[in-house]
């Protein structure tokens, strides 16, 4: 169109006539080059519903035929596309339209290469996705194919929401005769915190599962040393009595000293709670330490003292162990944290966050950081989970889960982010925060002569130098501070393991469990070694 009408302009006698004509023309076409894709994918409710409903309407995509759930994949983000889009209120027989142009990861629809296809919908509708994914409540389409399909072209796809994702049935590990018994020694201990039901002005619970060692009972006068346990992210309640139950086999079959294991939940809405002090999530760390363990040790017989009381955690749990060390070294007799999440923020997976100009996407050469790896494969950067974590949700992700608990508090009330999601560049700001109140490497080093005389000996860190998210480097970073201050660190590091195998010997996946255990016991019990013995009748 454009040649023609040059071509044809060329005849007018006066140049003042077609000048005007041509400038709106090109002003018009650049304008309809610049709006906005738009494909849209209809959803409607299954008859089965007949009240309104609110959530997150996620739109799941990928290529190929024949799967039965299509997800989010950490380890290969961009091979499932996801749209996004916010419903209130909605009511059956309506149809919603989501344009899966407008919230969209890795790109918009609109942008995928003809081909074959599958798409799912999903109502998050506690918008908890994007801590544990489809949770029971949840709303959830059938796999609909989408063969030879090429974007924009035919019918709008539809799907219907027709199934509800059931209650979770925590698939266990133990024989039946097993099961029985750890049942009979697991406990729920459901506190409502009076210090963090003031702080959020509803009544806020800490709960744990309370696994008693076999023999328990028919030794009425005996005390127990006790570990406080906490999960990683994506954890839940479920999830810790499972884990709990699996320790009480354990100590069961002598492979481990008799002690009180407290499976501890530190899951939230906003993510992990960290059991820290926040300005966000509240005074996680003293509920913990001044309300709920005084209650369990009047209720249990537990050794309640500095060197009964010890820590272990994975992951998140492992930062949160960590910390919850050096916050209250007067409390913990020591912690045994496993693969945490940096402990030295000049290594945040493998990012600076103290260098000038820090930016979490792309390092100074404008190469991608890398956040999820295989042995020495990337599998995933840090823009991309940002950017799939902001599609999923506004909260509830692992990098809004940090800043939850990390980040002073907004004027709007929201924690203030540590970097720019549209570009990744670092808040200086809220970093010099994160230092000062979090950064665990700094904290010790800043108030080693306050805190060491009660910290020193009491970490030990157990860590992959094949860490799938790279949180090795941290560990080491963290232990040359502690040996520059004397501080007798136990670090260890597992060659080639990664963050998911790494408690693994020969075909014992939980085999690190024992040796934790047993060093704790002989904290314990100076002068009494545990060995692994027969089982407990």
């Amino acid at each position: 169109m454009l040649q023609t009408c040059l071509l044809h302009c060329r005849t007018m006698p006066d140049r003042k006539f077609y000048l005007p004509l041509l400038a709106a023309f090109l002003f018009a076409v650049t304008a309809l080059a610049q709006q906005p894709q738009q494909l849209f994918f209809r959803v409607t409710l299954g008859p089965q519903f007949t009240a309104p409903v609110s959530g997150r309407l996620l739109i799941f995509l990928k290529e190929g035929t024949g799967d039965k759930e299509i997800d989010v994949n950490p380890f290969l983000p961009s091979s499932v596309s996801i749209a996004a889009k916010e419903v209130y209120s909605w009511k059956p027989g309506v149809p919603v339209d989501i344009d899966t142009d407008s919230i969209a990861f890795p790109k918009g629809f609109s942008n995928l290469k003809p081909g074959d296809y599958q798409v799912q919908a999903v109502l998050d509708t506690d918008h908890s996705y994007n801590y544990g994914g489809r949770a029971p409540g949840d709303l959830i389409s059938d796999v609909v194919p989408l063969k030879s399909w090429t974007p924009g072209e035919g019918s709008e796809p539809a799907l219907t929401l027709n199934s509800v994702v059931p209650e979770r049935t925590p698939k266990s590990p133990l024989s039946a005769e097993q099961q029985k018994k750890a049942d009979a020694a697991a406990h729920l201990e459901d506190f409502t915190s009076p210090l963090l039901t003031r702080f959020s002005g509803r009544p806020t619970h800490i709960r744990a599962w309370v696994i008693l060692p076999p023999g328990y009972a028919e030794h009425a006068g005996q005390h127990y040393p006790t570990v406080y346990w906490t999960h990683g992210f994506g954890g839940m309640l479920m999830y810790a009595k499972l884990q709990g139950e699996v320790l009480y086999t354990r100590m069961a079959q002598g492979k481990m000293p008799p002690m009180i294991w407290v499976m501890l939940d530190e899951s939230l809405a906003t993510g992990t709670h960290e059991f820290a002090d926040s300005v966000n999530n509240g005074p996680w760390g003293a509920a913990l330490t001044t309300e709920f363990i005084p209650r369990l040790e009047s209720k249990y017989r537990m050794d309640a003292k500095s060197n009964g009381r010890f820590l272990e955690g994975h992951s998140s749990g492992g930062w949160a162990t960590l910390q919850l060390q050096v916050s209250y070294p007067k409390v913990f007799g020591g912690t045994w944290s496993t693969s945490p999440d940096p402990s030295d923020f000049h290594v945040f997976s493998e990012i600076d966050l103290y260098a000038p100009h820090a930016n979490v996407y792309h390092r100074p050469d404008g190469t991608p950081w890398p956040i999820v790896r295989e042995h020495e494969k990337v599998m995933a950067t840090f823009e991309q989970l940002a950017l799939q974590e902001r599609v999923l949700g506004d909260y509830g992700g692992q990098l809004a889960s940090f800043e939850w608990v990390f980040s002073p508090r907004g004027a709007d009330g929201q924690p203030l982010q540590m970097f720019n999601r549209d570009t990744g560049d670092v808040d200086p700001a809220v970093v010099a925060y994160w230092r000062d109140h979090y950064d665990l490497a700094h904290i010790v080093a800043a108030d080693w002569a306050h805190r060491g005389p009660n910290l020193k000996g009491k970490i030990h860190v157990f860590v992959g130098t094949a860490d799938t998210f790279y949180l090795d480097g941290a560990a080491h970073k963290f232990e040359a501070v502690l040996k520059n201050l004397n501080a007798d660190p136990h670090f260890v590091y597992i060659p080639d393991r990664t963050h998911f195998d790494l408690y693994k010997e020969g075909d014992d996946r939980l085999a690190l469990f024992d040796k934790i255990a047993a060093q704790m016991y002989a904290v314990a019990r100076p002068g009494l070694q545990w060995n692994q013995r027969p089982p407990h009748n």
